[in-house]
């Protein structure tokens, strides 16, 4: 049995108010010839299809039209799609009905009540059990080991079990993504590969973008990652996984295919930081045909040069390339810097709201309890739930 195993898409991502619209359709194509050649038994799109929550009708246009390429590329496909924290729980599952003619089946939500809701049987192949991210507080215990159970119940000819999740995994490589601790990931909570229990054959993972698999997972459980990068610091190639599963006993063979990017991200200089004016000096040495997405690495004692994304937007006028933003870091062996702890805008925007909250209560002498750092997270995660539904 073949498997295409994808996720975070996020269509409709704009960078530094560019519209990426060409470059993410000509990934969709490529995942669509993927198909054409490879002909899985099983697509699985785990999670964030979407960037926001309320995507253009023009993105979602562009989804459904894709979606009917997938089929017509393989029409005995089985497509399985569910929810990321950056979908709408509720939109996903809007048209899950005239999708079943296309061999869809999309999963916005956890139903506590009725948990066999996430669990499918392809005939003579395999089943599925497809789990939406869902946010810890409403999550059963035990969800996962609580649905491989009931699939082993339903399980009487001895499919392989395939399950799909978006969430963080401890341990996992995790670079590119800005929110991040030794506990949370992109603004998920991490869990250990263990919690997902026992008894699937290949675990489907999504969120985060740089595709691997699993420590601890005996070659069982993968990220596939993003096909596209989404940020500047995701600074690998991008991909989506073939699996093959001869059958429950055997390790699944897994390998990439890798899709090419029409505008890069490029980062002046590739490695490291540099004055303002070797970084200006690169980018006036970037070939002038090259399309691509530039940001310029700086290294600054206090403040950037007047003007200077004025002068960077100049540089970059006449050629092909697009110039995006200046990554100021600030020099960390300056007294005034100790003295100040200041950041740059840079800086400010890789910090999660609560990390700003942090520092706020610490530049103003005020040590944070257990049961407010416990009130400011719930606060937040109340935030992001109310923009998935």
């Amino acid at each position: 049995m073949k498997i295409l195993h994808t996720s975070d898409w996020h269509l409709g991502h704009v960078l530094y108010n560019y519209d990426r619209h060409v470059e993410q359709r000509h990934m969709l194509e490529q995942v669509v010839d993927i198909v054409r050649d490879e002909r899985p038994d099983v697509f699985l799109l785990c999670g964030d299809i979407y960037h926001t929550t309320q995507p253009s009708a023009s993105v979602q246009r562009m989804f459904a039209d894709t979606m009917v390429e997938i089929h017509s590329a393989c029409p005995e496909m089985q497509i399985f799609i569910t929810a990321g924290n950056h979908d709408s729980a509720s939109r996903h599952e809007i048209f899950s009905t005239p999708w079943r003619a296309l061999n869809v089946t999309t999963v916005g939500s956890v139903d506590s009540s009725n948990l066999d809701s996430l669990i499918f049987e392809i005939s003579n192949k395999c089943f599925v059990i497809a789990v939406p991210y869902c946010h810890e507080r409403n999550m059963p215990d035990s969800l996962f080991q609580q649905l491989l159970d009931r699939a082993a119940e339903m399980n009487s000819e001895n499919l392989p079990v395939l399950m799909m999740a978006h969430t963080a995994v401890s341990g996992c490589d995790f670079k590119g993504h800005e929110e991040m601790s030794e506990t949370m990931i992109g603004g998920i909570d991490s869990i250990n590969i263990h919690d997902f229990g026992t008894g699937y054959d290949y675990l489907a993972l999504g969120h985060i973008h740089h595709g691997q698999t699993i420590k601890g997972s005996k070659g069982r459980a993968r990220y596939s990652g993003s096909p596209l990068p989404v940020s500047f610091d995701e600074e690998y190639p991008h991909s989506v996984s073939i699996v093959e599963i001869s059958d429950k006993e055997s390790k699944p063979g897994i390998r990439e295919r890798f899709i090419e990017n029409k505008l890069p991200l490029v980062s002046l200089p590739a490695d490291g930081y540099s004055s303002f004016d070797k970084a200006i000096e690169l980018l006036k040495a970037f070939p002038d045909e090259t399309e691509a997405y530039i940001r310029l690495n700086v290294e600054i004692s206090d403040f950037l040069p007047h003007l200077a994304r004025e002068e960077a937007l100049a540089t970059a006028r006449e050629k092909r390339c697009r110039f995006c933003h200046i990554n100021a870091v600030r020099k960390c062996n300056t007294e005034e810097h100790d003295l100040h702890n200041s950041l740059s805008i840079g800086e400010l925007k890789k910090m999660s709201p609560f990390k700003i909250a942090e520092k706020f209560a610490d530049e103003k002498g005020i040590i944070i309890g257990e049961d407010v750092r416990s009130l400011l997270k719930e606060i937040i995660e109340n935030i992001n739930e109310e923009e998935r539904e």
